[in-house]
């Protein structure tokens, strides 16, 4: 079996760092990206290759990266952030950047990295190990939520975007995994940390939203839970590198199309779940009253 070679963008923090520090424990090959090559130089003294690459780039610059990197088996795309805003709270720049960076980064980066996985999925046996992409979502692809509603509706396309790339690409061999965590120690919660992931509004619109409602209590609360996330994500990396390599506590398992992690959001989705097929019940024969007779 070949030794699995990845391509991590956010690598500078997070999930990103952390999975990069797994594969090359593993004595796997990790070329670490970030916008800046020198938020990366901790990961290139444990033996990764480092480089400066932005995933809202033009699709000429990213092929051009992608022809320097070279063979990869795994791309993990974790380039994202959260702007804590209300809707109404946010610029439009501020908006479009969110959705520049979350969806049509994952979108630029599979489009520059899947004719190489294709490459790879033609080697076969000889090859010996199932090339995939993988975009992280979040517990926000299944729920919304006041001051999030840009984070979140980005993490239901991320989600949506996986699930579309693994039916255009399983009958080459190529997997697509959307991970969707729950809330993990990571520093996107810290603002001091100099490694944070959450952007406020810089202008707010309106002083509507003061902190009695719905968006002030959302965000006093993610204020209040930095450090105190249930996820551990340095498991959580150890979870995802099995699962995407199948090996370990996946041994013998498929890729699956949609990647959990986190007692939190286990209990999220399975709610979710259970209030949607409450939803159709109680619309069900309105839904089916629109058809032709």
């Amino acid at each position: 079996m070949s030794t699995p070679t990845w391509l991590i963008t956010g690598a500078s923090s997070g999930f990103g760092e952390a999975i990069a520090k797994e594969a090359l424990s593993r004595g796997h090959t990790v070329i670490a990206t970030a916008r800046s090559a020198n938020s990366l130089k901790h990961l290139a003294e444990l033996g990764a290759k480092t480089m400066a690459l932005d995933v809202t780039a033009s699709d000429a610059e990213l092929a051009s990266k992608m022809a320097e990197i070279g063979r990869v088996t795994h791309v993990l795309n974790t380039a994202g952030y959260l702007l804590e805003a209300a809707v109404e709270e946010a610029t439009a720049a501020e908006s479009e950047a969110i959705y520049r960076t979350n969806v049509l980064g994952a979108v630029n980066i599979t489009k520059a990295a899947m004719p190489g996985l294709r490459a790879v999925a033609a080697e076969g046996a000889a090859g010996g190990v199932q090339p995939v992409v993988a975009h992280f979502g979040s517990l926000g692809s299944w729920i919304g939520g006041a001051a999030a509603a840009h984070y979140c509706s980005t993490k239901w396309a991320v989600s949506g975007l996986c699930e579309g790339i693994r039916d255009e690409v399983a009958e080459f061999g190529i997997a697509a995994c959307a991970i969707e965590p729950g809330y993990f120690r990571t520093e996107i919660l810290n603002t001091a940390s100099g490694k944070s992931r959450r952007v406020q509004a810089s202008e707010p619109k309106t002083d509507v939203y003061g902190e009695d409602t719905a968006v002030g209590k959302y965000k006093a609360a993610l204020e209040a839970y930095n450090n105190k996330q249930p996820g551990d994500v340095v498991k959580g990396a150890k979870v995802t590198v099995d699962v995407l390599t199948k090996t370990g506590v996946a041994e013998g398992k498929e890729i699956p199309p949609r990647l959990v992690l986190g007692s939190d959001v286990v209990d999220v989705i399975r709610k979710k779940c259970q209030d949607t097929l409450k939803l159709l019940e109680e619309w069900e024969d309105i839904a089916k009253s629109t058809d032709y007779e």
